[in-house]
């Protein structure tokens, strides 16, 4: 596509880090700074007509609200539109699958601060995104090639 890729990971404070290397699993009030500062860096590259692509594990409609419109969503839990900043135009990508496959995603990666017994908590704490948000489900039990051609044909047909 030529986007700009971010990893949100590497955006997590070190605080957040050692936690999680510890088997801890992040509340709201780890998460919350951490998705501020995503949605101020995808502000900033959409101010600059820059496309992104942001890998996020955002779990919940809260922490998607955030990414779309910052701080402001999260009294509400619904994104607001003060004038001077509308809400990003973002399709979220729910990547669905069965914990077992992902765990053994994770089991694969080397030297990510995640152990895979965090695993669950994640599950425990997912909000499948629903209407009227801006998503597209994709099932991780298609091959990557699979994965990735209809993740480019949802964002090409706008």
């Amino acid at each position: 596509l030529g986007w700009k890729f971010y990893d949100a990971d590497d955006y997590h404070s070190l605080e957040n880090k050692k936690k999680m290397e510890k088997g801890i699993p992040l509340n709201d009030e780890d998460r919350i700074p951490w998705l501020c500062t995503l949605h101020d860096l995808l502000r900033r590259e959409d101010t600059c007509g820059q496309d992104t692509v942001l890998a996020c594990s955002a779990l919940k409609k809260m922490y998607r609200c955030v990414l779309i419109s910052g701080a402001s969503a999260i009294e509400s839990n619904q994104p607001e539109q003060p004038r001077e900043n509308p809400p990003l135009k973002i399709l979220f990508v729910h990547l669905d699958g069965p914990m077992d496959i992902i765990a053994r995603r994770l089991e694969e990666r080397r030297g990510h601060f995640m152990p895979l017994e965090l695993l669950k908590s994640q599950f425990d704490t997912l909000e499948p995104p629903s209407a009227p948000e801006n998503f597209i489900t994709v099932s991780l039990e298609k091959s990557l090639p699979e994965i990735v051609l209809e993740i480019e044909s949802a964002i090409l047909q706008g």
